[in-house]
C-alpha cells in the first residue's frame, strides 16, 4: 500500500530551464547596461541627446544609472541561479526596473532600448510561469 502522505515532487525541467535561461538573460543584460554606462561616462558625446523629453538627464547621469541598474541586475542574475523563491521575486522586481529605465531611455538609443525591454519581459515571464514547479 503506497503511503500518500510521503509524496515526492520531482522539479519540472521545463521550470529548471526557464529559471537557467532568466539568470542567464539577467546576466547578460546586467553586463550590457553597465557597458552603456560605461560608455557614456567614459564618453559624453556617445549618445545623442534629445530636445524637450520628460525624462531628460545628461548623458553621464544615464551613464552611472546604467552602470548602478547593470551591476544590481547581473548580481540578481546569480542570485537567480540559486533557485530561491527570494532571488525570483528579486529578479522579477530587477527586471521590471531594468525595463523601466530602457523604456526612459528609448530616444537615446531606441534599438538597443527596445531590444533590452523585449529581453526583460521574457525574463518576468521566464522567473513567474514556473517558479512554483521549482519549490514544491
Amino acid at each position: 500500500m503506497a503511503n500518500h502522505s510521503t509524496h515526492m515532487h520531482e522539479t519540472s525541467s521545463w521550470a529548471i530551464g526557464y529559471t537557467a535561461f532568466a539568470g542567464l538573460m539577467m546576466v547578460l543584460i546586467g553586463f550590457f547596461h553597465a557597458l552603456a554606462g560605461i560608455a557614456a561616462i567614459w564618453e559624453n558625446t556617445f549618445y545623442a541627446v534629445t530636445d524637450n523629453y520628460i525624462f531628460q538627464f545628461d548623458v553621464t547621469t544615464w551613464g552611472w544609472i546604467h552602470l548602478i541598474s547593470g551591476v544590481v541586475v547581473l548580481l540578481a542574475g546569480f542570485g537567480v541561479f540559486s533557485g530561491a523563491m527570494w532571488a525570483r521575486v528579486v529578479g522579477v522586481i530587477v527586471a521590471v526596473i531594468s525595463g523601466m529605465i530602457s523604456f526612459m531611455f528609448l530616444p537615446y538609443y531606441p534599438l538597443w532600448s527596445l531590444l533590452i525591454i523585449a529581453v526583460d519581459v521574457a525574463v518576468i515571464w521566464a522567473l513567474t510561469a514556473h517558479g512554483r514547479d521549482i519549490t514544491e
